[in-house]
């Protein structure tokens, strides 16, 4: 009996230690998850705070030594952070613009509601882009103040925080990019000193939108994936004043009112499931958002007839089935007069152009122009969603360059082809429409392509594919 009483309160001694153990391994897991980042405010104050040696990338085309610490400058202090923004035409970059990254894990920044700085610079201008949210690795939280006007006396600069929740372990802590768009080409200098986050206590009354606040509706197709834009945050300083401020979409959340048509992602990305009619909309931080996606899908989308010239005999403008040709633009936004809009759009891997508001558009290929030559044919598939107007009257102009390569020169020719309302002009489905350019005096410099509503034509919205020049 003494045996077996022993074994019995040894096994109750084994079991009441797993018991501890068990606990003590539970809490550990409890510290890990609770385990918080640095929440160090200050970024640059006389000299960087806690960034690390490795934190400053430059943007691609940027000037890489456009930023400095000056030490003869300062708000209130001696030191600075200095930005050399170059001329337009400085070999070693053409703008000043660049993040500073934190090394190591990250700060936490969910008690801050501001990135505040003080800046001044040589001269009156403007800065594009000051904020903060862009690491080079996700860059899920971009914060961005456009077009912010600096003097030449130190101001204060503010940039709320459009959900600071959110950034729970950020190591893009600011971003910046200037250029010289309003010095006509001349460089400047601006300073930045007293860089860091701040809880103000007086940011308030949030506004936050999305698609600018417009309800916007879209007739689509299944396959289909649109991008919701054009996402803002707006408060009051305190001061009277507003700020808005352009924010990533994961400070979002979006909703769909029927994920069975339409399905949104954290992104903002919108996927076409099946045919009917959806909403999107989104919150941020609780908020309602101003503006939504009012979707009405029509269903599966017909493809246009899949080309079959060989690619040899094709120089190619626009097409998922050839190599295109390098192309400046699909849309010149030609003003004052243009009103035409890009809504172009993929289905299952297949581009397609779409021109929204039509008037007139221009695609232009002049690094480099193309020589057609000896592939004197144009080629395009036009398809006019709802209807064709009565009054329907299209012109398509190709232009040549001339010798001396140069748009709008003395030598330049043009060839124009008209598209009348005929029979074989019908809506809801693909054509085909093919012409000669024998009529084009020249043919080596061929560098735009112009589609245009003629004659009063009340045409609005089209798409093509598969534009190209044949043999």
């Amino acid at each position: 009996m003494k045996s077996l009483e022993k074994i019995k309160n040894q096994t109750i001694l084994t079991l009441l230690l797993a018991l501890v153990f068990l606990g003590c391994e539970r809490d550990i897991s409890d510290d890990a998850v609770l385990a918080s980042f640095a929440s160090t405010a200050e970024i640059f104050t006389d000299s960087p705070v806690g960034m690390g040696s490795d934190f400053y990338f430059p943007y691609r085309g940027s000037k890489a030594t456009a930023w400095s610490v000056d030490d003869s400058e300062g708000y209130e202090s001696s030191s600075s952070m200095r930005f050399d923004v170059p001329n337009a035409t400085d070999p070693e970059g053409t703008y000043a613009g660049a993040i500073f990254r934190v090394e190591g894990a990250g700060r936490d920044l969910t008690n801050y509601d501001a990135l505040t700085f003080w800046i001044k610079a040589s001269q009156g201008v403007v800065i594009g882009e000051l904020g903060f949210g862009e690491d080079f690795i996700n860059n899920e939280y971009i914060t961005t103040l456009s077009n912010v006007s600096v003097g030449t006396n130190w101001q204060k600069v503010i940039i709320p925080i459009p959900d600071a929740s959110k950034l729970i372990q950020e190591r893009g802590l600011f971003r910046y990019s200037a250029g010289t768009q309003a010095t006509n080409g001349l460089g400047y200098t601006f300073w930045i000193d007293e860089l860091k986050f701040e809880k103000l206590g007086t940011i308030a009354q949030p506004r936050p939108s999305i698609l600018n606040g417009n309800d916007v509706s879209v007739n689509t197709f299944i396959g289909v994936n649109i991008d919701i834009t054009d996402l803002n945050q707006t408060f009051n300083l305190g001061n009277g004043r507003d700020v808005t401020i352009a924010a990533a979409p994961k400070y979002f959340t979006f909703s769909s009112s029927n994920p069975s048509v339409a399905s949104v992602n954290d992104l903002g990305v919108v996927e076409i499931l099946s045919a009917g009619t959806a909403v999107v909309s989104a919150t941020l931080g609780g908020e309602d958002v101003k503006g939504s996606l009012n979707i009405n899908s029509i269903g599966s989308f017909s493809l246009p007839p899949t080309p079959t010239r060989n690619a040899s005999d094709v120089i190619s403008i626009f097409s998922d089935y050839y190599t295109n040709t390098t192309v400046d633009f699909y849309n010149g936004y030609w003003q004052p007069y243009q009103t035409t809009e890009s809504a172009d759009f993929s289905v299952n891997g297949d581009n397609f152009l779409n021109y929204t508001n039509f008037n007139f558009v221009g695609i232009q290929f002049s690094n480099p122009t193309i020589d057609i030559t000896s592939l004197p044919n144009l080629h395009f598939n036009m398809y006019i969603p709802n209807g064709v107007p009565s009054n329907f009257d299209f012109l398509v102009t190709v232009v040549d360059f001339g010798p001396d390569g140069v748009n709008g020169g003395t030598d330049d020719t043009r060839h124009q082809l008209f598209v009348r309302k005929t029979p074989s002009i019908v809506a809801d489905s693909w054509m085909t429409i093919e012409f000669s350019l024998n009529g084009l005096t020249n043919k080596s410099n061929v560098g735009i392509l112009i589609f245009e509503n003629i004659n009063f034509s009340s045409l609005t919205n089209f798409y093509l594919d598969n534009i190209y020049f044949y043999k």
